[in-house]
């Protein structure tokens, strides 16, 4: 099976190392990019071969759209003449949806809408699928299978990828930017900052490891730290005060609203 992957960018390229590692015939993959330079880089870094997008679209199985939203319709009439009736199509750029593509592509078309994110850099990723129109269930099953090389994959109707936007592809900002107040308080108390950088990193991935092993609530494995009059509840009291919960659900929220707001008109 041919993969064209077009956009050699963080994804199209962090997708490219994941399938080599994975046991792809690095000379099954072909990569593009506007910037042909950046193509043969990633292409020669892993030994697949690279080629303009409409080229490498004419010899794909599966073609993965991975440019920036705004380069999306210049890149689909370059292709448009290539697509073959067989091909399935990846999108894995924000707020493009599957009737977007579908109207600009050749008329039956399979299309897979996709939201990964950044931990797809270390095979952590989260992405969320939604199958268009004329996408059968092998085409499905074969997307997942693609990104299943970057992480977790859920399957979920259209109508929710502005939330799942607004949860797990920006999700890793929030936690970063958590991660990086933690650290700002423990030099604030006292410690250097590699000493606190590797207290806030190892916690916050033990406590996520629970929360996935355990299976449990996290309101359950909140309680079980918080112990009666103890520090942790005198911390959770001040983020309490200060609203945090809620400054939460309305960032998220304006995270989707923003989503909606960028997906260009399907006409």
């Amino acid at each position: 099976m041919t993969i064209a992957l077009l956009g050699a960018g963080v994804m199209g390229s962090t997708l490219v190392a994941a399938l080599v590692r994975s046991g792809h015939e690095p000379t099954d993959l072909v990569v593009a990019d506007k910037v042909n330079a950046r193509a043969a880089l990633v292409a020669d870094e892993h030994g697949a071969r690279h080629a303009p997008p409409a080229e490498a679209t004419a010899s794909a199985d599966v073609v993965v759209l991975a440019v920036k939203p705004q380069d999306m319709a210049a890149l689909v009439e370059e292709i448009h003449d290539e697509v073959r009736p067989d091909t399935l199509v990846v999108s894995i750029a924000a707020a493009i949806s599957t009737a977007y593509l579908e109207r600009r592509l050749p008329e039956g078309t399979s299309v897979v809408r996709v939201m990964p994110n950044t931990p797809a850099l270390v095979d952590q990723g989260m992405s969320a699928m939604s199958p268009g129109r004329h996408c059968t269930p092998e085409h499905l099953a074969q997307a997942r299978d693609l990104m299943e090389h970057v992480g977790r994959v859920i399957v979920l109707d259209e109508v929710h990828q502005d939330a799942v936007t607004a949860i797990s592809g920006s999700g890793p900002s929030y936690i970063f930017y958590v991660v990086e107040a933690m650290i700002e308080a423990g030099v604030l108390l006292g410690l250097p900052r590699d000493t606190a950088t590797e207290l806030v990193v190892q916690t916050l991935y033990g406590a996520a490891t629970m929360i996935r092993e355990t299976g449990h609530h996290p309101t359950v494995l909140r309680e079980q730290v918080s112990s009666p009059g103890g520090t942790s509840v005198a911390a959770l009291r001040a983020l309490e005060d200060h609203k945090v919960r809620a400054a939460f659900l309305t960032a998220m929220e304006a995270a989707a609203i923003r989503s909606k707001e960028l997906s260009p008109p399907v006409e």
